[in-house]
């Protein structure tokens, strides 16, 4: 009797396993921002090495530090939402396994 009462029905979980898997992909278009974002710095700084033998340093100092905290900014920035993402992503698929040991009817079309 005290399952009928707990008892949700089917359409309303699979409506929460959708809701989390949209919450999910949204995470994973925040980590490949991050990532997109983390690998700039990165591509700037290759070029700024492979064309080192073309300027003098002291000569365009007032340019590169700028540009090198810029370039960290993006850094802490990229790592941050790499970061957050994972964290978000792990924290929802430890929500659609509860759901699937919870409702273990349904666990077979969740995957």
């Amino acid at each position: 009797m005290a399952e009928s009462v707990n008892k949700e029905p089917e359409s309303l979980i699979i409506g929460e396993v959708q809701l989390i898997l949209a919450e999910k992909r949204t995470s994973l278009a925040a980590l490949r921002t991050g990532i997109a974002v983390f690998a700039l710095p990165l591509s700037v700084l290759s070029v700024l090495v492979a064309t080192s033998k073309y300027y003098e340093f002291l000569q365009v100092m007032p340019l590169i530090i700028p540009l090198l905290i810029l370039c960290v900014a993006l850094i802490i920035l990229g790592s941050y939402l790499v970061i957050r993402s994972i964290m978000r992503i792990r924290h929802q698929d430890k929500i659609i396994l509860e759901i699937k040991r919870k409702h273990s009817s349904i666990a077979e079309f969740i995957d």
